[in-house]
């Protein structure tokens, strides 16, 4: 049986027709395509790219419990933690108001807040369980006081920020390469969305690779459309501001540039009553960092 088998392999072996296909001209026309495809330009490696944009810090406050993220209307910020919203003096820092939830009770992750018509909207996730649901917490900026909760159940990720804008909202939904993410995701899923009023999906984008890299084990904590019409981002830890736009092909937000900014990650706010103005907070000191953003160079705000 042995010696049949090695008769069999020397026929094969020994087949003019395979002698044939191994001698044949190699085809003019399909070498000269490939060659052509080779030498089309190639996208440019997704890393970082810097312009020596700075944020200038103009003052610090330590309000108790915002250890989330910060909203900010005329005259007042509000501190967010998960179970805390405290409202103080933009002038001053001092607390003129505070809601306190219960440890363990319904609020289990606030995260990202804006003054939206009227109202303080905070986006909720029920991180780091799961399944991932999530919801937006409608409060009184008045009295800092709960009135209104939009459930939007199980969904594709956490809730970290959102924002009502032309009619939309967009919305972040998280995953994470520790904890809090279903099975078979990492951060890599984490999606940008454009969503109607009944939070049905439109369109959704991937985050660029270079940014996500640059999150490590978590996210985006926070993010807001610019008075530039650019989206601004942040992940959880690093002091840097990621600047991205809608792109006009595929499926990832289009990278634009980084800012350095005085506060890490997470959520942060822009002050709408002055010129790019940003409330982030520092997590390890308990501060909310108020600082300028500077406009970016024309050269960037074109494709």
């Amino acid at each position: 049986m042995k010696l049949r088998a090695v008769s069999v392999l020397l026929l094969i072996v020994a087949s003019p027709v395979l002698r044939a296909a191994e001698t044949a001209p190699a085809d003019p026309v399909r070498e000269a395509n490939r060659a052509w495809l080779a030498g089309l330009p190639a996208a440019p490696k997704p890393e970082l790219t810097r312009h020596g944009l700075v944020a200038e810090e103009l003052r610090r406050w330590r309000p108790r419990g915002a250890n989330q993220g910060v909203a900010v209307d005329a005259h007042h910020f509000y501190g967010i933690g998960n179970y805390v919203v405290g409202k103080y003096d933009k002038t001053t820092g001092a607390r003129v108001a505070e809601w306190v939830g219960l440890r363990g009770g319904a609020t289990i992750h606030l995260n990202g807040g804006l003054i939206q018509d009227g109202q303080l909207v905070l986006a909720h996730s029920n991180f780091p369980q799961l399944p991932m649901a999530s919801s937006l917490e409608y409060f009184d900026p008045v009295t800092v006081q709960p009135v209104k909760t939009v459930s939007l159940g199980i969904r594709h990720g956490s809730l970290t920020w959102a924002e009502k804008k032309d009619g939309f909202w967009w919305a972040c939904f998280a995953h994470y390469n520790d904890q809090g993410t279903a099975a078979g995701t990492d951060n890599r899923s984490t999606l940008f969305g454009k969503f109607d009023d009944q939070w049905n999906v439109l369109e959704s984008w991937i985050f660029p690779a270079q940014v996500v890299t640059h999150w490590g084990k978590s996210s985006s904590s926070g993010g807001s459309w610019g008075d530039d019409g650019l989206l601004y981002t942040t992940g959880h830890d690093e002091k840097e501001l990621y600047v991205l736009r809608l792109p006009k092909m595929g499926v990832a937000l289009e990278y634009v540039t980084t800012i350095e900014v005085p506060f890490e990650g997470q959520s942060w706010a822009w002050d709408r009553s002055d010129k790019r103005i940003i409330y982030g907070i520092i997590r390890r000191t308990g501060e909310v960092v108020v600082a300028r953003i500077p406009e970016l160079p024309k050269t960037l705000l074109t494709r």
